[in-house]
Formats: C-alpha cells, sequence, structure tokens
C-alpha cells in the first residue's frame, strides 16, 4: 500500500484517517524487530543518517509512536527531540537554526516531533509571524534546498503527517482533561489550535504540497486508530532502513587476523 502524499490530491480530507485495509497492513512486532537489525546496521556502518520528521495535530499521538519506534533500536544510535514554539536564544536566529545541531549523523537514527516546518505551519497562527512579501515562498525554498542539501550529503529524510479526524481530535483532547495521569501534556495552546483546526489543516495543507519533494517525501498517515499508524511508520522504516545499511561492514581482515592470533596466544 502507498501511503505517500500525491500532489493531485492536496487537500487532507481526501485521506483516510483510518486504513481501508487493515488486515493487509504489516505486522508490528516484525517490522519493529526489523528496525532493531537494520539500525544497528546502520550504526555499525556509520555511512548513511536517517531523520523522520513526525507531524499531526495536537493529541495525533506522535509521542507514543516515536516510543514505539524506539523498541528495539540502540539508543547509542538513535535521538528524538521534540520542537515547540521557538523561544530564547532561537527566535534570534533564521528559522533553520534551532533544528540543525539535531541532525543525525551518519549512522545515526533521529526523529523529530515536529520540525522546521512547524515555522510554515503552526507559527503562522502566530502573533509572531513575519508576512512580508515573499516570506512564506522564501521559507518554502528554504525547506526543499535544505532538505535536498541533506539528502545529496546523505541524510535519508522520511516525513509523516498524522492524519486525525475531527471527533478523534476532540476525543484525544477530553482525555487529556479528563485522565489525570494525562494531564501533563495538556497546554492552553491545545484549545486553541483546537478552535483553528480547519485553519491550521489548511495551512498543513500547503506546507506538505509545497515541501514534497522526490528527496524528502510526504507520508500521509491515518492515525485515528494508533496501532494502525504505527504498523504503517513501522513499515516504511523498517524497508527504508534495509536499503540503507544492508549489511554489517566486512571489518579489516588484517586487524581481525592479528586479534585471532593474540587471543590464541593467551
Amino acid at each position: 500500500m502507498d501511503w505517500s502524499f500525491a500532489p493531485n490530491r492536496p487537500q487532507l480530507s481526501h485521506y483516510p484517517c483510518r486504513a481501508e485495509h487493515p488486515e493487509a497492513l504489516p505486522d508490528l512486532e516484525t517490522s519493529l524487530k526489523t528496525i532493531g537489525e537494520y539500525q544497528r546496521r546502520l550504526w555499525a556502518n556509520q555511512e548513511k543518517a536517517l531523520l523522520l520528521v513526525v507531524h499531526g495535530p495536537d493529541a495525533s499521538g506522535k509521542d507514543s509512536l516515536i516510543r514505539t519506534l524506539a523498541t528495539y533500536m540502540d539508543p547509542a544510535g538513535f535521538h528524538a527531540w521534540s520542537f515547540s514554539r521557538p523561544k530564547g536564544s532561537e527566535t534570534r536566529h533564521d528559522f533553520l537554526w534551532r533544528v540543525t545541531p539535531f541532525l543525525p549523523a551518519f549512522g545515526e537514527v533521529s526523529a523529530f516531533n515536529r520540525s522546521h516546518h512547524e515555522a510554515v505551519i503552526a507559527e503562522r497562527a502566530w502573533p509572531v509571524w513575519h508576512s512580508g512579501p515573499g516570506e512564506l515562498e522564501g521559507r518554502y525554498t528554504s525547506l526543499r534546498q535544505f532538505e535536498q542539501h541533506l539528502a545529496r550529503e546523505g541524510t535519508c529524510i522520511l516525513k509523516f503527517w498524522l492524519h486525525t479526524s475531527e471527533q478523534e481530535h476532540e476525543k484525544r483532547l477530553r482525555k487529556r482533561l479528563d485522565k489525570p495521569h494525562k494531564r501533563w501534556k495538556f497546554d492552553p495552546s491545545d484549545i486553541d489550535a483546537w478552535l483553528r483546526r480547519d485553519e491550521l489543516l489548511g495551512y498543513a495543507e500547503e506546507a506538505i504540497a509545497a515541501t514534497h519533494i522526490p528527496e524528502a517525501p510526504w507520508h500521509i498517515i491515518p492515525a485515528d486508530k494508533k496501532p494502525e499508524a504505527r504498523a504503517i511508520v513501522a513499515g516504511l522504516l523498517a524497508d527504508t532502513l534495509q536499503t540503507l545499511a544492508p549489511e554489517y561492514p566486512a571489518g579489516d581482515e588484517t586487524v581481525l587476523s592479528r586479534y585471532r592470533q593474540l587471543l590464541d596466544d593467551t
């Protein structure tokens, strides 16, 4: 099944919020074990990097998805970072500055919970947005060129939009309010985002269409059922890792022979 964004249908409302054939989805546990194995191969080779960009409305399951993907990964080569509203020194630099230090090194997998794309989605709804002539198109151009540069230098990029229905979105926000163990996630801005849901989804649609490029494609993931979303993303990640690091490095036979000799002599 193909979950890629299709430029000929840019509206998110044209995409399902639930998998149409859930019985055909990849097995989650099998995908997670594959991810663990090939992430270690990626870490061992240290020739390529993988960046996962995860976006979606509040309560769309971004945190739990990333936790699930990390189940079998070696923590030495996996990192997860979350980007909220820019503050402090982040507001005194260009919008790409704050994510650059957290990009994966060769051999690593990094997951961004929200990302540099916030600069053309949520930030447009904030009072600090500078809507000067060409500002938005300039940012789209910078995003495309930034990700093309990363891909050219050896970083594979997978971008996911977790697509939830209005009904499921409301249900999850209510859980944050009603369940004590979820209240810590609640922020007053969640309500503002809920009231402006259609506006923000419009910004997301435009941003996805403008930044969907071969080097860094977007995938629209049906996310009303979290197990389905996790199975889909894990399957895509497993497939990608197998292409990035098919084998462990062979090793230097001269060095290996020397160690064998040293061990035999003890």
